[in-house]
């Protein structure tokens, strides 16, 4: 088997150079952080379920029109992808007040907001991915205004399909991060959703419960994270509800 060029490896993905020009192959790791990578663990099992769950997610919003990155599934932990310009931001849509927000604005976690809100972090982990406006991604030409009005409408979108899917399995959809990629065809540019969605990147509660399903578990040492991300999956039917959840998930191909 041919060696793979490695092109980047991040806290929880490793990518790779895909089969034909244009595609990139995203491979899942079960690395587990928080704070920025000073918390680190492993979680055995972590990496095959994000990949499986983000192939739910990405194919479901392709379903309905909204373009994403996402080629398709090869194996348990990796996925073939279109290759795309990062815009250096994360987009992060809040539904209810949780995390930093809940910090800096003094509302106890949980609190539902008026509407969801639409927040941009400039990515750079030596700085910890700070907060900025959009004057500041204007001013330094991240993106331009349109690129800022389709990001926003690409976002909310997201949302839209996010909550409706976790609230039919019992889930509130408490935020989420998404990132957002370039592609060309000729002089043509346009945005994609890309990166991931999977429980590392969305706050997930219990509806009845408000039971944390997501990476929070590990943050706050409030159980085993693979447990949380197999309840998610087997909710949504990716995994059996015969299942065990163990470090080691049978998945529905």
């Amino acid at each position: 088997m041919a060696r793979r060029n490695k092109i980047y490896e991040g806290k929880a993905k490793i990518i790779y150079e895909g089969p034909e020009a244009g595609t990139i192959v995203q491979y899942f790791k079960d690395d587990a952080t928080a704070f920025n990578a000073q918390k680190k663990d492993v979680i055995e099992g972590k990496g095959v379920l994000n990949n499986r769950l983000c192939e739910y997610f990405m194919v479901g919003l392709n379903q309905i029109g909204v373009p994403t990155h996402f080629i398709k599934r090869l194996n348990m932990r990796e996925q073939l992808c279109k290759s795309c310009e990062i815009v250096p931001l994360e987009v992060i849509v809040r539904n209810y007040a949780a995390g930093t927000m809940s910090k800096r604005l003094g509302l106890e976690e949980g609190t539902q907001l008026p509407r969801p809100i639409v927040e941009y972090c400039y990515k750079d982990d030596s700085l910890g991915d700070p907060l900025v406006s959009e004057e500041h991604i204007a001013a330094f030409g991240w993106a331009s205004q349109q690129d800022m009005d389709d990001i926003l409408s690409l976002a909310l979108r997201v949302n839209d399909f996010l909550s409706g899917v976790m609230y039919g399995v019992g889930i509130k959809l408490i935020d989420f991060k998404i990132e957002i990629g370039r592609v060309y065809d000729g002089d043509y540019q346009r945005l994609i959703v890309a990166d991931e969605i999977s429980p590392d990147s969305c706050r997930l509660w219990d509806m009845e419960t408000g039971q944390k399903l997501d990476k929070d578990v590990f943050r706050r040492d409030l159980g085993n994270l693979a447990d949380a991300y197999t309840e998610v999956a087997t909710r949504l039917g990716v995994m059996p509800k015969t299942s065990t959840p163990i470090t080691k998930p049978t998945l529905i191909n």
